[in-house]
């Protein structure tokens, strides 16, 4: 997954297209392997994806925490229930917010920080996203694909000082 390439304006409109074909309400059934302990974690989510253009209160929201001059062009919301078996039994519920502007994908909180982050994406097709998040010594690379309008994978691979921790697999399947 290499992230360090220059997004062009063709790639930016891929993302905000990407961004569209996405809305919608999915169900999101993953697994997330530990690899030095083995432990397995598998949550199943009910996801809704809202996209946002460039007016969307949570937008300006998200420039202000990154205190952006400019107005991010567009972006998404998604919020999820998820229900945690295996080891860690547990349901939880949130949300985040995604805008894209340029070659940077902003968020409104990170996977392990409730603080911004940022990414860097590429379109290696233009049905797969791929993003490269690195924040507190933790780098997540992430692949987000397409498949047809009614299912999407996603991996995510998370190292820390160049060693990889965990692995998340992702099936989601579109139902509204």
């Amino acid at each position: 997954m290499n992230a360090s390439l220059m997004v062009t304006p063709q790639q930016e409109d891929q993302a905000a297209q990407f961004f569209r074909d996405s809305e919608g309400q999915w169900r999101s059934e993953r697994r997330y392997y530990t690899l030095k302990s083995g432990v397995i974690q598998e949550v199943v989510s009910a996801l809704t994806i809202r996209f946002l253009n460039q007016d969307a209160a949570e937008l300006r929201t998200l420039s202000d925490a990154h205190e952006l001059d400019e107005s991010i062009p567009c972006g998404v919301s998604i919020a999820w229930d998820s229900q945690y078996a295996g080891p860690s039994k547990k349901n939880v519920t949130g949300s985040t917010i995604f805008g894209l502007k340029g070659d940077v994908l902003y968020r409104d909180r990170g996977f392990a920080t409730p603080k911004p982050v940022t990414a860097k994406y590429t379109f290696p097709s233009p049905r797969t996203m791929v993003l490269r998040t690195e924040y507190n010594g933790s780098v997540f690379e992430e692949e987000v694909k397409l498949i047809s309008d009614q299912y999407r994978t996603r991996q995510t691979v998370i190292s820390r000082a160049g060693e990889e921790q965990m692995i998340g697999q992702y099936l989601e399947r579109r139902i509204a």
